[in-house]
């Protein structure tokens, strides 16, 4: 069984699933523009990147992103045409809509079964845009939110089935299209990422973070910025250590920007935030971007977790955390409230309260054995709903059930 996979940006969210396919004896290729990794077994056929969009006008400005994302998408058709070409049709493509990638693979393989990965589909209302009280959308921003849905409009179109996350990211698509979206997490590794007591970790002055010392208060982003609710987050913490000097905060994440916008001065969200907080230095780890085995023991070690979040994407981070024990204080946003029941496996509370957010670290700080109850609900909530193993049965079942009914003689995926 050949199974291609489709990717702007390497394996991404197929990272699991492809390996283990390759693992099970199927052939696996990845189609992609950069590489983030090598999976053994797994074939990478780059095609040329396209260079992004370069508006010039009025119009430009509306349509170069949807120009820029069919020029990716022209750029995936040539490949899978090559490998038509050259006897390599594979037996089922899945990809990620979000770029226009999967754009024309149905016309370039329209006896193929293709399942589109539905991250996110934009909106003027109702999520992310709109969602701060200083960023209302005016109508030249609506109507490039409508335009940057193209290809996925297109691309969903021709797809024969579809795959989101969580509830809430398939909800924003429109509802025609939402009943041939199936829900289903990527997973995490429950063996990988859970909870150790005796987990430390020596930071590069020669400290040593570890449970049962100063409380560590963590927060991970890939980048420092607003969408994942930095600026709260570093607001509520000068706001603890007024009254707990001994906290200590950790900020794991990039400098630059994600999503949305720079600061108005430019630079990094961190540098202008800084500027007018008084937060003693000695109180603050900005730890940039750490590998992933670092991120593990700051969560295991992590008196409470901060994830705060625009109602956007969910990150794999919070899941992580939750599978090492820790006790999250989150956004009260979509789609958060999917996950977290405040209370019951974490905190939740206003996105720009962050009068509430210090007021719940220091009470998380002040008893920390009242919370047991909560780690050990969040771990459970992984295990029993986003477990890798269980994801990725539930993933191939839904490929061997689209193959199914595409094509009645399409042989089944091996399953190790």
């Amino acid at each position: 069984m050949h199974v291609a996979f489709v990717h702007r940006r390497g394996f991404g969210q197929f990272a699991a699933l492809a390996a283990h396919l390759a693992q099970a004896g199927n052939e696996v290729s990845l189609v992609t523009e950069t590489v983030d990794q090598r999976i053994p077994s797994v074939r990478v056929i780059r095609h040329r990147a396209e260079p992004g969009p370069r508006p010039h006008s009025q119009m430009a400005r509306h349509f170069g992103i949807p120009d820029h994302h069919a020029r990716i998408g022209h750029r995936v058709a040539e490949t899978f045409d090559a490998m038509a070409r050259q006897g390599q049709v594979p037996d089922v493509v899945i990809g990620h809509t979000g770029w226009g990638s999967m754009m024309f693979v149905k016309d370039v393989l329209p006896r193929v079964p293709a399942i589109g990965y539905c991250e996110f589909f934009y909106r003027a209302e109702g999520a992310d845009v709109g969602f701060s009280p200083d960023d209302q959308p005016d109508l030249e921003a609506r109507k490039r939110l409508r335009l940057r849905n193209i290809a996925q409009l297109l691309s969903l179109e021709a797809l024969d089935g579809g795959i989101s996350p969580t509830r809430w990211q398939r909800s924003l698509y429109p509802a025609d299209i939402r009943t041939r979206i199936a829900v289903c997490h990527e997973g995490i590794d429950t063996l990988r990422f859970r909870p150790d007591p005796t987990a430390s970790l020596k930071l590069p002055d020669g400290r040593v973070l570890k449970a049962g010392g100063p409380p560590i208060v963590t927060f991970v982003a890939r980048d420092l910025e607003p969408y994942r609710g930095f600026p709260q987050a570093l607001e509520a913490a000068a706001k603890v250590v007024r009254r707990r000097p001994d906290a200590q905060f950790v900020f794991v994440g990039g400098n630059g920007v994600s999503y949305g916008m720079p600061p108005p001065s430019g630079g990094s969200w961190k540098d202008h935030l800084l500027a007018s907080l008084d937060i003693p230095p000695e109180n603050v780890i900005f730890a940039g971007v750490v590998p992933h085995s670092v991120l593990r023991q700051l969560f295991q070690i992590s008196a409470a977790h901060l994830y705060l979040t625009y109602p956007f994407v969910l990150s794999w981070s919070v899941l992580e955390a939750m599978a090492c024990g820790a006790l999250i204080i989150g956004s009260d946003t979509a789609p958060l409230q999917e996950v977290i029941r405040s209370g019951r496996n974490g905190i939740l509370v206003p996105f720009f309260d962050t009068d509430a957010l210090a007021d719940a670290v220091l009470e998380v700080l002040k008893n920390p054995e009242s919370f047991f109850g909560l780690r050990v609900a969040a771990r459970r909530t992984v295990e029993q709903r986003f477990r890798l193993s269980d994801c990725l049965a539930r993933q191939q079942a839904l490929i061997g059930k689209l193959m199914g009914s595409s094509d009645a003689q399409q042989q089944e995926l091996q399953i190790a």
